[in-house]
């Protein structure tokens, strides 16, 4: 499996605020990207896997809802997570 359970903990460590920091929006759009880029580079060798593609566009909407979240509660941490998962240019 591509997402083990030592890669999401490591994940949560370091954009959450601990090891076990699940719930955080800094920790779930970290993961959701993580799993973008894995769903991008299957698709580029997979092109007509369109049940993994519409699972694609479901999590960059996910993605995109709790960025706008974030950016609406506190913009400082929106733009922190931005810059560090180079998101966006």
């Amino acid at each position: 499996m591509y997402l083990s359970a030592e890669k999401k903990e490591e994940i949560f460590e370091k954009y959450g605020k601990s090891n076990t920091d699940t719930g955080s929006p800094e920790a779930q759009i970290a993961l959701f990207s993580y799993r973008i880029s894995h769903l991008t580079q299957h698709l580029k060798s997979n092109h007509k896997d369109y049940s993994t593609e519409r699972a694609l566009k479901m999590l960059v909407g996910k993605r995109r809802r709790l960025l706008d979240y974030l950016k609406d509660c506190d913009i400082e941490r929106y733009r922190a997570i931005i810059k560090e998962l180079g998101i966006r240019k």
